[in-house]
């Protein structure tokens, strides 16, 4: 899968901000795990790392490939470059400042990843700032908004545990609600339960230019293979490029979702509510988690992972 303009616009301004963040090659006499070389060889990359050509196309050509080939990789690829940057920034007497850490964040953004050991506060704070005066406005409105998702996804997090204490039928109803919400809060463009020709549908999103129907199930026994299988069946009905997402609280069972892996090929991805918490967490995005979920899928036919071994 080739790159988007944007993602290869916001990788070329991510390696020209990391340039000076590590030597490309280790220094002769200095320590060799300070380089991009080390990471690379470290995390299984040295197929994307070349010793030849200029810096600059070197970092970017790492990036890139990663990216598109290793995507699960990258914010770690992302991680070690800064924690070893900011050892060898140091030893430059030219710390890593706390605008570089923003912008680099508002980039990696732009490719539908977040960082969150980049966005603690703590961190953020501890960094070195250049004067007010040198502050990009976007990096302050950066900032503000980034505040303002967190305290979203808070008060989300918090709607979650209020429906657990709802009757059966209440938390059906607001717990679709609360997927609507969530699926708005990322620009998925939901739309609202409804019904066609006798079915229920308890809601869609679009992603990536792909229709996704959702069914969304809080019950106390775990989905197995008959719903899986009656969701698919909804799904395929439909047009032939429309995907879905079965969102169960309370997970599926082992059993059922091997049975229904073996039956076929299938458009649909699973969800569950330790997934859910993942997001909320901001541990991963819901497009990032989404888009780990599809990958895996097509690679490999599983319907569901867990979103904390996908991001590991």
């Amino acid at each position: 899968m080739s790159l988007s303009l944007a993602e290869s616009a916001a990788i070329e301004k991510i390696s020209k901000l990391l340039y000076s963040f590590l030597p490309w090659k280790p220094h002769p006499y200095a320590n060799p795990y300070i380089s991009y070389k080390a990471i690379a060889l470290e995390l299984g990359l040295k197929d994307f790392y070349y010793a030849e050509g200029s810096k600059h196309q070197g970092i970017k050509f790492l990036l890139e490939n990663t990216y598109e080939k290793k995507r699960d990789l990258f914010c770690k690829l992302i991680t070690e470059i800064v924690r070893r940057g900011i050892t060898y920034r140091n030893t430059k007497n030219d710390p890593v400042k706390r605008e570089e850490i923003l912008e680099l964040n508002n980039l990696i953004l732009q490719l539908q990843f977040k960082i969150p050991e980049l966005w603690d506060k703590k961190f953020i704070d501890s960094l070195p700032t250049n004067s007010p005066v040198h502050v990009k406005p976007s990096l302050i409105s950066d900032e503000t908004k980034e505040k303002k998702d967190l305290q979203i996804l808070e008060n989300l997090s918090r709607r979650l545990i209020d429906i657990s204490k709802l009757t059966p039928q209440e938390r059906g109803y607001e717990f679709e609600k609360f997927l609507n919400d969530m699926f708005d809060f990322y620009n998925l463009n939901p739309k609202s339960p409804f019904r066609v020709t006798g079915e229920q549908i308890d809601g869609s999103f679009e992603f990536d230019g792909d229709i996704y129907l959702v069914e969304a199930k809080w019950q106390s026994k775990q989905i197995g293979f008959e719903d899986l299988a009656a969701f698919q069946k909804k799904v395929e009905g439909k047009a032939t490029w429309n995907r879905g997402v079965f969102v169960s609280f309370n997970g599926f069972s082992q059993d059922g979702i091997k049975a229904f892996e073996r039956a076929g090929p299938t458009s649909i991805i699973c969800i569950d509510g330790r997934d859910l918490y993942c997001v909320l967490e901001g541990k991963v995005t819901l497009p990032q988690l989404i888009k780990l979920k599809i990958r895996r899928a097509g690679e490999t036919g599983e319907v569901y992972v867990s979103a904390y071994e996908l991001i590991l």
